[in-house]
């Protein structure tokens, strides 16, 4: 079965960093994009970052663009987010999703989820 789990979550201060993982298992997902999303209390669930099979091109929301950065390590069958001059706004919890059909941008669009982790930025 399918699963997607992520770690790393917490709560820090304006200006911390932290490093979501996310770990793959019961098939391969070195083939697919992955990406994270992140959701807000009383918001939509939100696109975040993404990264193609090969790690080649990543996208990210206007929002977080020069503070976090998505990577990959197909040997792992993981994918990460390092996030950097966390701001309160970035409070959410963040899921892991992989294998999008369509555009990247939109939720509807990613056959794999995993449970989230809750990240808590404090001014």
């Amino acid at each position: 079965q399918e699963q997607l789990v992520e770690s790393g979550g917490g709560l820090v201060q304006a200006g911390d960093s932290l490093r979501l993982s996310c770990a793959a298992s019961g098939r391969t997902f070195s083939s697919l994009p992955m990406g994270w999303f992140r959701q807000a209390p009383g918001k939509e669930r939100e696109f975040v970052a993404a990264i193609t099979w090969s790690g080649g091109s990543t996208f990210y929301t206007d929002s977080v663009k020069g503070r976090f950065t998505i990577s990959r390590d197909n040997a792992k069958n993981a994918v990460y987010l390092q996030m950097d001059s966390l701001k309160p706004e970035d409070t959410a919890v963040y899921y892991c999703a992989a294998d999008p059909e369509g555009d990247y941008y939109r939720p509807g669009h990613w056959a794999y989820w995993g449970q989230g982790t809750q990240v808590t930025v404090s001014s």
